[in-house]
């Protein structure tokens, strides 16, 4: 996990040694149940941690905030996230409850007392959050559907409340409804040829009162 200390160079000792344990319990959980392609695990640090990461790069995320992960699989990008930012409160869900089993796993090894791993639909999550962050589970307009009322009001952060997506490609013609989205590109951040089409999609949500 060289290249996670590289690109963050203010990570602490304990925040080292998640990552690291990373590829092992990855390994190990995908033997049992398969979260992750068997050709990406041994490329798991580019392809899942720092990708996951890029988030970081566009939005840290302030202590107290609650961010919502839809569709997280085997935990991406919310644990990644969750160890990046142990003072904020994470909500990982997806619809498939051996997936869960894996992120609460994952998430116990490593002693994240901020995450909360829920087997839901993402309509069924409750409460309210500053930011929902997904990798490309859906078209962004059922993404949007799903989860648009589940943002919080008040914005502290330097972006708005809202989605921030990870998603690779020409995103014209998905992101046309959504004049006010913002794309970063990963290749920014990140020097590997993996994140040379990637970017994070940063849509505000504009709540009613």
């Amino acid at each position: 996990m060289n290249l996670i200390a590289d690109n963050f160079p203010e990570l602490t000792v304990l925040q080292l040694k998640q990552f690291s344990e990373l590829q092992d319990l990855y390994t190990d959980w995908n033997a049992k149940i398969n979260v992750i392609s068997r050709k990406d695990i041994e490329a798991l640090d580019v392809k899942h941690v720092l990708h996951s990461l890029g988030i970081a790069k566009v939005q840290p995320f302030l202590p107290s905030s609650k961010v919502l992960d839809v569709g997280t699989g085997g935990g991406f990008p919310g644990i990644p996230l969750a160890i990046m930012f142990p003072e904020t409160d994470f909500v990982l869900v997806d619809s498939i409850g051996k997936k869960i089993k894996v992120v609460q796993a994952v998430a116990d090894s490593l002693g994240l007392t901020n995450v909360k791993a829920i087997h839901t639909r993402a309509e069924n999550v409750q409460g309210e959050f500053d930011f929902v962050v997904s990798r490309a589970v859906t078209k962004m307009d059922d993404f949007v559907v799903w989860v648009k009322k589940k943002i919080a009001k008040k914005s502290r952060h330097e972006l708005r409340n809202g989605i921030l997506y990870l998603k690779g490609g020409d995103l014209t013609e998905e992101l046309k409804h959504f004049p006010k989205a913002s794309l970063y590109d990963l290749a920014t951040y990140f020097k590997d040829p993996f994140f040379e089409t990637k970017k994070v999609v940063h849509i505000p949500i504009k709540v009613r009162l």
